[in-house]
């Protein structure tokens, strides 16, 4: 097949059945897959010896899957709770997450099959299976399996709650009457199916089996290792007395391994990569990096310096034309090659566009589309005050601060002679600020107001028909002409439009003939009616 397994097989290295079989995923310490690494339980695997979860837990009794005549996979299940008539079964099931639910070909067949395999670990269950028991620990082993069997592992059973006001013994919570619980003989309580989980890794108990510890559920798995120390290696529980602590891990003496060439890392140095140890050589083959100037690999004892995704050893950090090293030195780079200060400057420097002087290996640069300048020289033309970071305006070649941009280039109120910063009136082609254009006589804004002039000079239309406009002889107020008033004048005298009418009558002389009377106007019939 070409793949070596370490307690399992890989999904590409299937029998004839397209399954691996259990018996035959143990070639050496490890649980995980060689090729890709991943855990036994990952992939498909077949138990083929054991037909149910009782026989697996070599336990006597009743081994049927369900109510007699009927077979779970004829209902399209790889298992169903035993005694149970077909339509309890979709009841039960009912209660549960849909992944829990094993129908044959869904994911849930698969995760029933990943839960059979971690919490039913087959070398927990008969030392048969164990293959790193010391065979001077063999009774130690045969006395803890038959202890667990009589005092702590079962099968639970679902049943109807037949009695009121039953709590469930996980959540507290009430069992309704009528409903279907699991029933835990171990410890006389019932639950709810949807409760019945493991206290540690919390996953519902696989085809209900279950152990009890200090009044609580467990799975085996977790159950087991309440009692003695498991190897993180090849997944076995460990009965010797003497085992191997590391990385907060229990391992066999032995099984501490490189998780890359398996060899034994006890009393070794070793790399923790990834939550993986790995021997020195292995460590430095894999992750260690090369050296852009010798090409050798860069071990965990040499001091790895980087720059830009190269990496070299500290011996070799040197300038590419005179040799010298560059550690803790100065140096500038240039078509992936490293110089020092003096050698780069000579061949790649640039210059300041402020003094003139080249900018030397690893000086700090301020660049603006073009143009680059020293830290220090990027000041403003007005101030020289240095800009660093702050806001700045570029005005033809030069560079200005914000401020001295204001002061020599921004708009300015004609009146008060300070910045315009926004909304402004042109008046007369100069800037005034709103508030600052108001009238000349009151004072009042001008802005969005009908306005003239007099002298170059604003005033609202009131202020101005009082200080300078005609006035009607009639009603005595001033003739303003803004927004297109007519008025009519004889002599010197003036109108308003609607003010020229008969002193008689009272009729408009607009268009028409009058004549005067004194200091008043009066129409030709009126003037007839007079002389009369």
């Amino acid at each position: 097949m070409g793949t070596k397994w370490e307690n399992s097989w890989h999904a590409s290295d299937v029998l004839e059945n397209g399954l691996h079989r259990e018996d035959e995923i143990c070639r050496n310490a490890r649980k995980n897959c060689t090729s890709c690494k991943c855990p036994r339980e990952a992939h498909d695997v077949c138990h083929e010896e054991w037909a149910s979860v009782r026989s697996r837990l070599g336990l006597k009794g009743d081994e049927s899957n369900g109510p007699i005549g009927m077979d779970p996979r004829e209902r399209g299940l790889a298992w169903a709770p035993p005694g149970l008539p077909s339509h309890k079964v979709e009841e039960y099931f009912s209660m549960l997450p849909e992944i829990a639910v094993p129908r044959l070909g869904t994911p849930g067949e698969r995760h029933r099959d990943r839960q059979l395999a971690i919490q039913l670990p087959k070398q927990d269950l008969a030392r048969a299976y164990c293959r790193h028991l010391d065979p001077k620990h063999a009774s130690s082993a045969d006395d803890f399996m038959a202890a667990r069997n009589e005092i702590a592992l079962d099968i639970g059973s679902v049943q109807e709650v037949l009695e009121r006001d039953l709590e469930c013994g996980v959540c507290g919570s009430s069992l309704k009457y009528g409903s279907l619980a699991v029933s835990a003989s171990k410890l006389g309580l019932l639950y709810h199916p949807a409760c019945f989980r493991c206290a540690d890794c919390k996953e519902l108990l696989v085809d209900l089996a279950y152990c009890v510890h200090d009044d609580t559920l467990f799975c085996e798995r977790h159950y087991a290792e309440q009692l003695k120390p498991r190897c993180a290696a090849c997944d076995e529980l460990i009965f010797s007395g003497e085992y191997t602590k590391a990385m907060n891990k229990d391992w066999h003496s032995g099984h501490f391994c490189c998780w890359q060439c398996d060899e034994s890392l006890t009393g070794q140095r070793y790399v923790l990569r990834d939550e993986h140890p790995y021997c020195i050589k292995c460590y430095e083959s894999v992750f260690a990096n090369g050296c852009e100037e010798c090409n050798k690999i860069i071990g965990i004892d040499s001091k790895d310096l980087s720059y830009k995704d190269k990496h070299w050893h500290e011996a070799c950090f040197l300038c590419n034309r005179c040799r010298v090293s560059l550690v803790d030195k100065q140096f500038g780079s240039k078509l992936d090659k490293i110089y020092c200060g003096n050698c780069y400057d000579a061949q790649f420097a640039s210059r300041c566009d402020g003094c003139g002087e080249i900018f030397r290996a690893g000086t700090k640069k301020m660049e603006y589309k073009t143009r680059q300048w020293h830290e220090k020289c990027f000041c403003c033309v007005v101030c020289k005050n240095p800009i660093g970071t702050k806001s700045f305006i570029p005005r033809e070649q030069e560079i200005y601060c914000a401020g001295c941009y204001e002061d020599k280039f921004a708009t300015r109120c004609v009146k008060c002679n300070k910045i315009i910063t926004s909304g402004g009136v042109t008046y007369k082609n100069e800037p005034w600020h709103r508030d600052c254009f108001t009238c000349s006589n009151c004072n009042n804004s001008l802005a969005g107001q009908r306005f003239t002039s007099r002298d170059d000079k604003p005033y609202c239309a009131d202020c101005f028909g009082e200080l300078f406009a005609k006035r009607c002889t009639a009603c005595s107020k001033p003739i303003t002409g803004i927004g297109g008033t007519r008025f009519i004048s004889f002599e010197d005298r003036h109108w308003h439009n609607d003010c020229f009418i008969c002193a008689g009558c009272k009729t408009s002389l607009v268009g028409r003939g009058f004549i005067t009377d004194g200091d008043d106007i009066i129409c030709p019939e009126c003037a007839k009616m007079k002389l009369m």
